[in-house]
């Protein structure tokens, strides 16, 4: 069906309509009201979600459910002072940053320009790294600061809700088209780091905890994706950053890398 709606000519017209985030709202206002609970059961079924991690209540919606919270001690935050920390449980994928442009899913450049409609905040990240996290359906949607420091006013950029699977990256410019919210959170260890939020198909709602400008420790909570599968986008300076051996080798072989939130996925790049 994905691939259908974004390589067809009937299938792109119907995408006009299903990407409006009109649209998302309102699935997500059904998805918002206690009917919406008979979808529960058969989405942990479909999903295979580890119930023995979740933290017992009455769910009064799905998206209750979907944004629900863990049980204490089921993700724990690496305490290395030196490393960087997955936001977030997902499939990580590390491009290369050359000439404005990021290399991703199938090899279809996403100038970061276009990802941060800022091109002087763009150029800070020429010959960095952009960290690509996949969240499918069936992973954990909280998500929580990766790195501490000093972090700006959350930009929120209005855009169109595109699936983020591959079959749509084939297509569309997926992540310079979608609903995103940024910060950019100036840390010791990597610098400037940008930390972004970028809603797909169905998300009607990308619950940002934002409080302005202000200090933020890693691991603390960010905020939470409402239904449907979401990306999160991390962008890091030249030289600042070595991603962990395994991770680095899967995203050479154009792979994702499963991850959980608080796991260490590189650290502070030593000068030679």
């Amino acid at each position: 069906m994905i691939r259908f709606l974004y390589s067809n000519p009937i299938g792109r017209s119907l995408l006009k309509l299903l990407t409006a985030p009109a649209l998302s709202k309102k699935a997500g206002e059904f998805l918002d009201t206690r009917k919406s609970t008979v979808l529960i059961p058969p989405f942990i079924l479909m999903n295979d979600i580890a119930m023995s991690e979740v933290k017992p209540k009455e769910w009064e919606s799905f998206n209750d459910f979907f944004t629900r919270e863990l049980m204490p001690g089921s993700r724990t935050v690496a305490d290395d002072p030196c490393a960087m920390i997955s936001p977030c449980d997902g499939l990580l994928k590390i491009c290369d940053i050359r000439e404005g442009s990021v290399v991703t899913v199938k090899d279809v450049p996403y100038t970061v320009t276009d990802l941060l409609r800022n091109e002087k905040l763009a150029a800070l990240y020429e010959g960095g790294l952009c960290l690509i996290y996949r969240l499918t359906p069936s992973h954990y949607h909280r998500y929580v600061y990766p790195e501490s420091g000093y972090k700006t006013r959350q930009i929120v950029l209005k855009g169109l809700l595109h699936t983020v699977r591959p079959a749509a990256t084939e297509a569309v410019p997926v992540f310079a088209q979608n609903t995103r919210n940024y910060c950019v959170i100036k840390s010791e260890n990597f610098g400037p780091v940008v930390f972004m939020q970028v809603g797909a198909m169905l998300v009607g709602r990308i619950v940002t905890e934002d409080t302005g400008e202000c200090h933020v420790r890693r691991g603390d909570e960010a905020g939470r994706f409402e239904y449907g599968g979401s990306t999160i986008v991390v962008l890091v300076r030249k030289d600042t950053l070595e991603p962990d051996e395994a991770i680095k080798k899967a995203s050479s072989e154009n792979r994702e890398y499963p991850v959980k939130l608080g796991e260490i996925i590189g650290r502070k790049k030593q000068p030679l």
